[in-house]
């Protein structure tokens, strides 16, 4: 059983910062691209992605960059996101997820296995 579990989200004020984590189970974790993506109020209808990993290989979305930090531990099977310098905009349901895909991407199709999501709530 494939299982990812994002834990760390909250509410803070803008310019806070917060550190989500995603557990993940059930599959060989070093073998897979992993990945953040975002669903905004009112857009339940769009997955926006953030950043995405693999052993070699780092990117992010033009509107998190600078901002947002991706890494993960292979020993402790854990995906991370260091969000900083947080603003009303970054209000979402934040989601990890996993691929089998040989290179990285951002683009979600490529993402089998998904997490429950974890609310982040900013306020102004």
């Amino acid at each position: 059983q494939v299982h990812l579990a994002e834990s760390g989200g909250g509410s803070v004020h803008a310019g806070g910062s917060l550190k989500l984590s995603c557990v993940v189970s059930g599959l060989p974790f070093a073998d897979y691209c992993l990945g953040w993506f975002r669903q905004v109020p009112g857009m339940e209808r769009e997955l926006g992605a953030i950043a995405g990993i693999d052993d070699d290989s780092i990117t992010y979305a033009d509107s998190v960059k600078g901002r947002f930090t991706i890494s993960k531990d292979n020993g402790r099977n854990t995906l991370f996101l260091q969000m900083n310098d947080l603003t009303p905009g970054d209000t979402a349901v934040y989601y990890c997820a996993a691929s089998t895909s040989v290179w990285l991407s951002l683009a979600e199709f490529q993402y089998e296995y998904w997490g429950q999501g974890t609310q982040v709530t900013v306020a102004s």
